[in-house]
């Protein structure tokens, strides 16, 4: 019924980079898992909740909401946004993280409050594939940008974004850009406190204020934004289930993942 959307969502499901036509028609017919993860996906997510505000229907276990998320890539990308998410050694060296997508339920919380405009623009600080910039397209009424350091990662987030007007993809590092045009950064841990501390600093040199930064899985660097004037605590929790249209909580994170929302309005 959907060959493609069936391949990838068994790809990530059993781990394979692609499954034949005839294996995942074979396959996806005895996956009890791919069929709920495919049935949740058309119904689409709703909100609801303070920790985890989106939920797909029907999902009962994590794989369910892996394979829904690729699902939900396909439909807005034409492809899924999972990656090896070993990170190259030379990059490793100069501060990068390992890039990891976020999962939608996750963008939901963080974004679904922060009531951005068609005035505002997000930075999605280390995009790898694109999952932030997916979400924007479909869900807020901001242009998105993401930069990228990995540029074979860039290369697949801008072979699928140069179809919407409303996103861009930059391949480089976010301290050799100007952060003049953005109102909002997000960051998924892309690197390490060193680097953070001088993006930090450059943000405060060139983005207008007030402007808002969004670092989610932020443990143990938290702190690189205390003591620095200009900045206040939005809010800020922790995420790590799941929660069900049924209520039911599913962990999705081994350990929970603590995030901050900042808001830089200047020295005065």
């Amino acid at each position: 019924m959907f060959p493609k959307l069936e391949r990838v969502v068994l790809a990530v499901l059993f781990g394979k980079d692609l499954v034949p036509d005839g294996d995942a028609e074979r396959a996806f017919s005895a996956s009890s898992a791919s069929n709920r993860a495919l049935r949740a996906t058309r119904q689409g997510p709703t909100r609801g909740g303070n920790a985890v505000v989106a939920s797909y229907a029907s999902i009962t276990s994590k794989a369910d909401l892996l394979a829904a998320d690729a699902a939900r890539d396909i439909a807005l990308c034409g492809r899924s946004l999972h990656v090896d998410a070993q990170v190259r050694a030379d990059l490793a060296s100069a501060g990068a993280n390992e890039p990891t997508p976020t999962p939608y339920f996750v963008l939901e919380e963080l974004f679904g409050k922060l009531g951005l405009t068609a005035d505002d623009h997000l930075l999605d600080v280390g995009c790898g594939t694109g999952r932030v910039l997916a979400y924007a397209a479909s869900q807020l009424p901001c242009r998105a940008t993401g930069v990228e350091l990995d540029a074979r990662l860039a290369n697949i987030a801008s072979s699928w974004a140069a179809s919407s007007p409303q996103l861009n993809v930059i391949a480089g590092s976010v301290l050799d850009i100007s952060l003049a045009p953005y109102t909002c950064f997000y960051l998924f841990n892309p690197f390490d406190t060193a680097v953070l501390t001088r993006f930090l600093d450059k943000a405060e040199r060139e983005a207008a204020p007030p402007f808002t930064l969004v670092h989610m899985s932020d443990n143990g660097e938290s702190f690189a934004y205390q003591g620095r004037p200009g900045w206040r605590l939005v809010r800020s929790g922790s995420i790590q289930m799941f929660q069900t249209a049924s209520g039911r909580s599913i962990k999705f994170y081994e350990f929970p993942q603590h995030y901050s929302v900042w808001r830089y309005e200047g020295v005065r």
